[in-house]
C-alpha cells in the first residue's frame, strides 16, 4: 500500500486560505472541549484527566478516517452515562479495575464500529427510528440531571432509580451545603441565561451575530475559570469538593489489559454503546452536511468513530462520539475541514503538559452545573409534540422509551427502544393499506373510491395493495379480499394492483395460490396488474402464473378495457366519501 493512500482526501486537496478559519475554530471549540472533557469523565465515574486524554488522539484518528468536515468528536454526555451504567456493576466506581474496564469497553466499541465500517454496514443507522432515539436521549438526559443534583447541591442521595434518587434529594434538601449549592446554582443560572439572552445582548452591543452566538457557547469555559479564581482567592478549596490534582503530561500509549472474562461481560454493552454513538453522531453529521451542501459517507463515519474509540482506548480514554454543542461551535467558528479537529487536539498538548494544575481547584458543583445544563438541551419536547400529532404510534414509541430509561435504567430503556422499533415496523407492515380503486372519468388514472369521484364496474373489483406481501401481513390481505368480495357480491373479475409490491415471500405466494384456487371455485377470475419486473420474475418461477384463473395486465386501464369488453357492463358512478 502506498503512503499516499493513507492521506485523507481533505488533506490532499487542502486550501491554504482555509487555515485561519480552521485555526480559529480549533481555538474556540478547544475552549469548550476542556470543561466538557472534565465533566463527562466524572459523569462516567472516571478521573477527570481521562476526559482530557479522550480529547486528544481520538480527534486526530477521526480526521483521518471520518467524512464530516466539521464534526467535533470527544466525550459525550449520553455515552458517559451509558459507560457508568455498564461498568458500575462490574467494579467499584473510580477503582483501577473500573478504569481498566472503561478502557476495554472503549476498545470493544471502537472495534465494533471499525469492523462495521469495513463491512459497509452504514445502513445500521436505520436500526432505530428517530422517535425511539429521541426518547432514549431524553430519558438519558433526565437520568443525567437527577444523578448530578447531589453534586450540584452538596448533599448525599442514594437510589437505584431516578425516582428514588430524586426523592432522596428532596428529602435531604435542608441539609444542602450552602457554598456548594451557591456555586452550582449560580453557575447553572448563568449558563441558562447566557443561552437565552447573551447572544441578543452581544448583538445589540455591536457584535456580529456569529460572534454573539459563539460568545454564549463559550460561557462554560469562562465560568470554569471564574470559579477557579474565586476558590483560589477566597481560600475555599477546603470547604468545597474540588477536582483535585490532575496529573500533568501526555497520555501514555498502552495496550489494554485483555481480561477475557471482562471482555465477555462487556461485549453487549460495547455493542449498544457503539450503535448509539454512531446513530447520534451520524444525525449530527447529516444535519451539518445538509446545511453545508456536502455529501456524507455513513460507512466512513463508522470507520472514523471506530478509529477514534480505538485511539481513545490505547491512550487511556473513554468512549467518544460526536457532540451537538461542540460541533455547533466548530461550525459557527468557521471550521472548513477536519484540520480544525486536529488543531484542537494539538492545542490539548500544552494544556496537558503545563496547565492541568489550573483546574485542580475547580469545584465539582460547577462541573455538575455544566452537565445539567448540557443535558437539559437534549430534551426533545418539540419532537414529541410533532410525533404525537403526526403519528400516535411514533409518539407512543418515544414516550415508552423515555419512561423505560427513566424508570428502569439505560439497559432496559435501550432494549425497550429496539423492541419498539421492530414492533412498530412489524405492526405497520402487518396492516398494509389496501384501497378499492376506480378510474377517474376521462383519464387512465385509478384512485381510491373513498377519496375521489371515480367510475367502477359492477362485475370488476380493483384492489390496490400498498405494501410488499410476506408472512406477517398476508392474512390481513386475505381477510380484506374476502371482506371486499362480500361487499361486492356481483364481482366476476378481481384485479390486484401490485404497483407498490416490491417482494412476495414464500408464505405469501402459497396463500395467493390458495386464494386463486378458492376464487376459481366461486367462478371469480383473479388478475394481476402493474406487477414490477423483479416480482414477475420470481412469480414466473412458481406455479401461480401457470394456474392463474385470470391474466397479467401492464396497467389497470388496460385491464379495465379488456375485462369491460368481456362483461359488457356500463360504468356506474361512485361518489367520493
Amino acid at each position: 500500500m502506498r503512503v499516499n493512500n493513507l492521506i485523507p482526501n481533505w488533506l490532499k486537496n487542502y486550501r491554504r486560505q482555509n487555515l485561519p478559519a480552521d485555526l480559529t475554530a480549533a481555538l474556540v471549540s478547544g475552549m469548550l472541549l476542556v470543561p466538557q472533557g472534565l465533566a463527562y469523565a466524572l459523569l462516567a465515574g472516571l478521573p477527570p484527566h481521562i476526559g482530557l486524554y479522550a480529547s486528544l488522539l481520538p480527534l486526530i484518528a477521526y480526521a483521518i478516517f471520518g467524512s464530516s468536515s466539521a464534526m467535533s468528536v470527544g466525550p459525550a454526555a449520553v455515552l458517559s452515562l451509558m459507560t457508568l451504567s455498564a461498568l458500575s456493576s462490574h467494579a467499584a466506581v473510580g477503582s483501577a479495575e473500573y478504569i481498566s474496564a472503561a478502557i476495554m469497553l472503549t476498545l470493544l466499541s471502537g472495534l465494533f464500529l471499525f469492523a462495521m465500517g469495513l463491512l459497509k454496514l452504514g445502513t445500521l443507522s436505520n436500526l432505530l427510528s428517530h422517535p425511539v432515539i429521541s426518547g432514549f436521549i431524553s430519558g438519558a438526559a433526565a437520568l443525567i440531571i437527577v444523578g448530578q443534583l447531589p453534586a450540584l447541591l452538596g448533599i448525599k442521595a442514594d437510589g437505584d432509580t431516578a425516582s428514588v434518587k430524586l426523592l432522596h434529594v428532596v428529602q435531604h434538601l435542608p441539609e444542602a451545603h450552602l457554598p456548594t449549592m451557591l456555586f452550582g446554582v449560580v453557575t447553572a443560572v448563568l449558563l441558562i441565561a447566557s443561552r437565552i439572552w447573551l447572544p441578543m445582548l452581544l448583538f445589540r452591543l455591536g457584535a456580529p451575530k456569529q460572534i454573539a452566538r459563539l460568545g454564549a457557547r463559550l460561557m462554560p469555559m469562562f465560568l470554569v475559570l471564574c470559579a477557579i479564581a474565586l476558590v483560589h482567592q477566597l481560600g475555599l478549596a477546603d470547604k468545597l469538593d474540588i477536582v483535585g490534582d490532575i496529573p500533568a503530561g501526555l497520555p501514555q500509549i498502552t495496550v489494554p489489559d485483555f481480561n477475557w472474562n471482562m471482555i465477555y461481560r462487556l461485549m453487549l454493552p460495547a455493542l449498544i454503546i457503539s450503535l448509539l454513538g454512531f446513530v447520534e453522531s451520524l444525525s449530527i453529521a447529516q444535519a451539518l452536511a445538509t446545511r453545508r451542501g456536502e455529501r456524507l459517507n455513513a460507512d466512513g463515519e463508522l470507520l472514523g468513530l471506530g478509529a477514534a474509540n480505538i485511539a481513545s482506548a490505547f491512550s487511556g480514554g473513554l468512549p467518544v462520539a460526536g457532540s451537538f454543542s461542540r460541533t455547533a461551535v466548530n461550525a459557527e467558528a468557521g471550521a472548513a475541514s477536519p484540520l480544525a479537529g486536529v488543531l484542537s487536539a494539538l492545542l490539548m498538548i500544552p494544556i496537558l503538559l503545563f496547565f492541568t494544575g489550573v483546574f485542580s481547584e475547580l469545584p465539582l458543583t460547577v462541573l455538575a452545573a455544566i452537565i445539567i445544563v448540557a443535558a437539559a438541551g437534549l430534551f426533545d419536547f418539540t419532537g414529541f409534540i410533532h410525533n404525537w400529532r403526526y403519528d400516535r404510534t411514533d409518539g407512543l414509541a418515544m414516550l415508552f422509551t423515555f419512561l423505560g430509561v427513566l424508570l428502569f435504567g439505560v439497559e432496559v430503556g435501550i432494549a425497550l427502544g429496539i423492541g419498539l422499533s421492530f414492533a412498530t415496523l412489524i405492526w405497520r407492515s402487518s396492516r398494509p393499506h389496501i384501497a378499492v380503486v376506480g378510474r377517474v372519468p376521462g383519464t387512465e388514472h385509478f384512485r381510491n373510491v373513498l377519496r375521489h369521484d371515480v367510475e367502477t364496474q359492477k362485475e370488476l373489483l380493483f384492489l390496490r395493495i400498498d405494501e410488499s406481501l410476506f408472512f406477517s401481513n398476508i392474512s390481513a390481505v386475505e381477510d380484506r379480499l374476502l371482506s371486499e368480495l362480500k361487499r361486492h357480491p356481483d364481482t366476476r373479475h378481481l384485479v390486484l394492483i401490485l404497483s407498490s409490491v416490491s417482494r412476495i415471500d414464500g408464505t405469501a405466494l402459497e396463500r395467493l395460490q390458495q386464494i386463486n384456487k378458492d376464487l376459481r371455485s366461486r367462478n371469480i377470475h383473479l388478475h394481476l396488474a402493474e406487477v414490477k419486473g423483479p416480482v414477475l420474475d420470481r412469480l414466473s418461477r412458481s406455479k401461480l402464473l401457470e394456474h392463474l384463473t385470470g391474466r397479467i395486465f401492464l396497467s389497470s386501464y388496460i385491464a379495465e378495457l379488456a375485462l369491460q369488453n368481456e362483461t359488457k357492463q356500463p360504468p356506474a358512478a361512485e361518489g367520493a366519501a
